[in-house]
């Protein structure tokens, strides 16, 4: 197993897998197949591994528990979410149980995805006969029914696994000579994921997600000193103690200058993962360090943050498109924050026209206008709030807010922000 429930790193395992996909490859393979994985770490490795060593199909499924998650506890929602992000050509469902079991789970998976869904299902479930053999008792009949009724829902991959015979197969192939999919209806949403949870704020909704920011040196001495002294216990607890008090996404920064950000990323992010099912975001302007959080992370994280800067585009939004990541995006360039929010809505569309030309969906960019301390400027909340309402009902993103930089310096600090973050939630932010 990987790390760290064993003791195989992400690294060792992508190297093996790169191994299998070089040989496939000088072999004259047709395309890859990853089957019957639990854990989404190993998948992860799996799916990249074709990818960067290769340019073939790649399908990609995991097998699910009969209380309908992974062994390692992973949804099929989480999965789904998960393989298309990084590229899975193909995803879905093998082995598990019978294709009536298997229908469900399938059918969560076409709510988050649009790539085509795969089901290989048992033909049921093994028991021994009374002469000591392993049999499966749904005949071909009975697996081509239910596996009607799964492409009916919208799958577009079928097969078999365990007990499957030739003549289940050639059941599949009349089925599928007189059968076409049946229509999808997923809506899109900006979705980021743990590899046991879903955060998901769908497009036309007005659902809110909390983001924890304490795990940042930034005016932390403990945190610092922690950090300084390798002691990720600390941060682990402060992570923990933020999902307690309601954070659905935690932020995490390891910036201090004597470090080496990329390995204290790295041991960060397994860290944290180890003790609590909350998602990330990943907050560094160290490219090396978000390169190689975004490589290990076990799920779809998020990324704080990319920004107008031409440089920050073009640096950061293409290690987004390759892991699968949503970012957060400021709106500020290389002239600084905009005074004026028509400034920053130009700002929004300019990032989310170069995330389009990556291949990134509107969907998994966040827009964030910059809540500015209005002890400084009278009109720092207005412009704000001003600049959100028109990029969440106009150019229909999600937007988000460091809330309480609003009070910065000011008496009664909870009541501006509390009154300021009211105003915000009116005017979209999600």
């Amino acid at each position: 197993r990987l790390r760290p429930l064993g003791t195989l790193s992400f690294d060792e395992a992508y190297d093996l897998f790169a191994e299998e996909v070089r040989a496939g490859v000088a072999a004259g393979v047709d395309l890859f197949i990853i089957e019957t994985m639990t854990d989404l770490a190993e998948i992860k490795a799996a799916v990249l591994a074709c990818r960067e060593n290769s340019d073939l199909p790649v399908f990609a499924t995991m097998t699910f528990e009969e209380d309908g998650r992974t062994f390692l506890g992973t949804s099929p929602e989480v999965a789904a979410i998960t393989l298309d992000a990084i590229g899975a050509d193909v995803l879905g469902i093998n082995c598990s149980q019978g294709p009536a079991e298997l229908r469900g789970l399938a059918a969560r998976m076409l709510t988050v995805t649009d790539k085509p869904v795969m089901v290989q299902a048992n033909a049921g479930l093994p028991r021994v006969d009374d002469d000591g053999n392993t049999v499966f008792d749904i005949q071909a009949p009975e697996y081509a029914e239910a596996v009607a009724g799964m492409i009916e829902d919208g799958v577009s991959v079928v097969g078999g696994c365990c007990g499957t015979t030739p003549t289940h197969m050639a059941a599949l192939r009349t089925l599928i000579d007189n059968h076409t999919p049946g229509p999808r209806h997923r809506k899109p949403s900006m979705s980021v994921t743990s590899a046991q949870t879903v955060v998901d704020l769908p497009c036309d909704g007005h659902k809110i997600a909390v983001i924890g920011e304490r795990i940042n040196p930034t005016g932390k001495p403990r945190l610092k000193q922690a950090l300084r002294e390798g002691d990720l216990e600390y941060l682990c607890r402060e992570g923990i103690a933020q999902t307690e008090h309601g954070a659905d996404i935690l932020d995490v920064n390891v910036g201090l200058p004597e470090l080496d950000e990329p390995a204290v990323m790295e041991r960060a992010i397994i860290n944290l993962q180890s003790v609590t099912n909350t998602p990330l975001q990943i907050d560094t302007s160290n490219v090396e360090a978000m390169e190689r959080a975004l490589r290990i992370y076990n799920g779809k994280p998020l990324v704080n943050s990319v920004n107008g800067k031409e440089e920050s585009l073009h640096t950061v939004l293409p290690l987004v498109k390759k892991y699968g990541a949503a970012v957060v995006a400021l709106t500020l360039d290389e002239k600084g924050i905009p005074a004026s929010a028509a400034e920053r809505v130009a700002i929004a569309e300019k990032i989310l026209k170069t995330a389009e030309s990556y291949g990134i969906e509107r969907s998994d960019v966040i827009i964030d206008t910059l809540a500015m301390t209005v002890s400084t400027g009278a009109d720092n909340a207005i412009i704000t709030l001003d600049a959100l309402d028109t990029i969440r009902h106009k150019l229909g993103v999600h937007t988000v807010l460091g809330v309480s930089n609003i009070s910065f310096g000011l008496p009664r600090r909870e009541l501006v922000t509390s009154t300021f973050f009211a105003m915000a939630m009116q005017r979209g932010l999600s």
